[in-house]
């Protein structure tokens, strides 16, 4: 049977790692920082800064006090031991009580002296105070400055809530229990240091690739940090960022099979027969991303020995209305993707009207 000292000892792990590492199963119980104390930390979005600059003092104060906790837990969970009563308590419990005191009171002190003058003290206002240069006058000024930009839909975001990434128009942020890194775009070189293959899920048929990125910036008095990004996110951040990203000499980055995919889909369908448009007819624009021109035109033209196999692809009426980039991951999202090897002799229905097509159907407008 197991000793009430074990099985205290087992719950105070499970305490600490609810805070610490805030797996998935706490954090849908509602067991994190963010949440116990969110009427205090106020919203994110309405304050980036004031708000990490809160939620960081206030971690810095509950993770204090998991050594006093367990101390107390032990008073409840190991009656025999007697620690309630500080004189007939062993040297080690003693020593063990006044270091978990110190801690939690020198974690108040820390805080009290960090909220003096708007929080001017806090580790991320030191951070601040490093960017201030025209048009910012001030570190409240930046803070501004970051706030504005975080609350627009446009950046980029992505980690888990202790190792956030987020990129918005001028800055390059990362979000850790404790602090906030930040660089300047126009300041910063980002260069990709290190990648690792995980296999994370058994759902997928190729691993998961993990780059290690290194944020340097110009600027002296700022810090330099490494952000993480899975490998199918680096397309997007790389996207966002304004800065040229440098590789290192052995870092090889691997596409994702549906990007591999569209590469040998846009080659393929290079050397089909190309669509003539008729004289009069004007391109709109793709009706799938709305950026460029629909380039596509769905028209029969495999051929096959046997005349039921050609039965499977219909002739498609539609005008030109897809690019080749929308269409072609139309394509990919239509196949089974523990299959990829089935994927170019497949064929799927047009995004439109429903016919069935394979990649021999597909020819560029000209």
């Amino acid at each position: 049977m197991e000793s009430p000292e074990l099985g205290f000892t087992l719950a105070y792990i499970v305490f600490s790692l609810c805070f610490v590492f805030t797996p998935n199963e706490f954090r849908s119980a509602g067991l994190t920082i963010q949440n116990l104390f969110s009427s205090w930390l106020g919203s994110e979005d309405l304050g980036f800064i004031q708000y990490h600059v809160r939620r960081t003092s206030v971690t810095v104060l509950v993770h204090s006090a998991l050594p006093l906790g367990y101390y107390m837990g032990m008073c409840i969970a190991a009656p025999e031991k007697k620690l309630g009563f500080i004189h007939q308590v062993d040297g080690l419990w003693r020593a063990f009580l006044l270091l978990s005191l110190c801690l939690h009171l020198a974690s108040w002190a820390l805080v009290i002296y960090w909220s003096h003058s708007h929080w001017c003290s806090h580790p991320i206002s030191w951070t601040l105070q490093v960017h201030i240069q025209p048009p910012h006058s001030s570190w409240g000024a930046v803070a501004s400055s970051i706030n504005r930009e975080f609350r627009r839909i446009d950046k980029f975001a992505t980690g888990a809530p202790g190792a956030r990434v987020i990129v918005t128009d001028s800055w390059v942020l990362k979000v850790t229990t404790y602090h906030v890194y930040m660089a300047l775009q126009s300041e910063c070189h980002v260069t990709v240091t290190e990648s690792r293959q995980h296999q994370l899920n058994p759902d997928s048929t190729s691993p998961t690739q993990i780059l290690t990125l290194r944020v340097n910036s110009i600027n002296p008095a700022v810090k330099s940090f490494d952000i993480r990004l899975n490998s199918t996110e680096f397309a997007e951040f790389s996207e966002k960022l304004n800065s040229p990203i440098r590789t290192s000499a052995n870092v090889v980055i691997y596409q994702t099979i549906s990007e591999l995919f569209l590469e040998t889909f846009s080659a393929q369908v290079d050397l089909n027969q190309p669509y003539i448009l008729p004289s009069g007819q004007e391109i709109e624009s793709c009706i799938g991303c709305m950026q460029v021109p629909a380039n596509t035109k769905l028209v029969r033209l495999c051929c096959t020995q046997s005349e039921r196999e050609r039965e499977h692809c219909q002739q498609c009426f539609c005008r030109p209305m897809w690019c080749l980039s929308c269409l072609g991951r139309w394509f990919a999202s239509r196949q089974d993707q523990q299959r990829p090897e089935t994927w170019l002799s497949s064929r799927v229905p047009c995004p439109t009207c429903r016919a069935k097509f394979c990649i021999l159907d597909i020819c560029v407008v000209r």
